[in-house]
């Protein structure tokens, strides 16, 4: 082969490799003390690209469309909006005010911004285009994560410094009522019969079960210290809750209200998110600029990828069913 042969091989193999990583599809990752999104190839486990975001992303969360991820950035105020498939940057909303976590209700009928710094949460109609704000309540101390039931009823919130979880009537656009629960309680699902809430009690080292209905502790599950964040299997009876202070993530049975694994996953294990056929599930690790890849059948970390400071929220397209 000449040189010239080569050379021209070379350029194409290169242009070839440049748009594999332009098209492949990522996992998302927000470093929340460094202001970015780390895209990681879900094929290689190697990170890709950086995309420069607002001030202290922590959480995400899909438009209903699927055509966009919404990026919350609690402290410059604003959405960032990515393609999903690929991290790359679509659009930016400015104007909303301290978005630490957000969430559609299952109608798509209402958009929420839960303000942590603010004490506030703030409730948005959704038009199926752009969201306009309908309500901002005053909700103290620390208000942190959100859930819905699944007729968009309510809104279910943790309020992390004085230890209680609310409920707000999306309807009347008011707080319904408040109950005490453990510690600083961070994390909450709905069970997908509807039936109790789980709240990761992170002050201490169990998930509440409370049945909301009735505004009543019902169980306490032993998991681990830190008890903080949930992703559930896919298969509507598992959950996963992460315990960062023991550096532990443990799978619950929601049917029986019971631990049934724990699988070590050091460097303060947060947020979670699972492939669609259910066989590995990727962690950020909080304090060790860290993303662990788990592989639930040997239950185990396979692999360990270097991002940015404090990651916090993470996303992967081709996931399973959030419970």
């Amino acid at each position: 082969m000449s040189l010239l042969s080569r050379l021209a091989a070379a350029l194409v193999a290169s242009a070839a490799c440049a748009a594999a990583h332009v098209h492949a599809q990522v996992a998302v990752v927000l470093n929340s003390r460094d202001a970015s999104v780390s895209l990681i190839d879900q094929q290689t486990f190697s990170e890709v690209g950086r995309v420069d975001v607002g001030k202290e992303p922590h959480h995400l969360y899909p438009k209903p469309d699927g055509k966009s991820l919404i990026v919350a950035n609690a402290i410059s105020n604003d959405l960032h909006f990515l393609d999903p498939v690929t991290g790359q940057m679509q659009r930016r909303v400015r104007n909303i005010d301290d978005p630490y976590q957000i969430g559609f209700s299952p109608d798509n009928r209402w958009f929420v911004a839960v303000g942590l710094r603010l004490d506030r949460v703030d409730l948005y109609r959704y038009d199926g285009k752009e969201v306009t704000i309908a309500k901002r309540l005053p909700l103290p101390k620390a208000p942190s994560h959100v859930w819905f039931s699944a007729d968009s009823g309510f809104a279910f919130v943790t309020l992390q410094e004085s230890d209680e979880v609310a409920a707000i009537d999306l309807n009347r656009q008011e707080v319904a009522w408040k109950m005490k629960v453990g510690r600083l309680p961070a994390g909450i699902v709905v069970t997908p019969d509807d039936r109790y809430l789980m709240v990761g009690i992170m002050g201490e080292d169990y998930v509440e079960v409370i049945d909301w209905r009735q505004q009543k502790s019902v169980a306490r599950i032993r998991t681990g210290k830190g008890a903080h964040n949930f992703r559930g299997l896919g298969d509507k009876r598992h959950l996963f809750v992460s315990n960062r202070v023991d550096n532990t993530v443990s799978k619950i049975d929601m049917t029986a209200l019971k631990v049934v694994d724990t699988i070590a996953v050091p460097g303060g294990p947060d947020c979670m998110d699972i492939t669609a056929d259910g066989r590995l599930m990727w962690v950020t690790s909080r304090f060790a600029k860290q993303v662990r890849v788990v592989d639930l059948t040997q239950r185990q970390v396979v692999r360990t990828i270097g991002v940015g400071r404090s990651p916090h929220g993470i996303y992967l397209h081709n996931r399973a069913p959030m419970l």
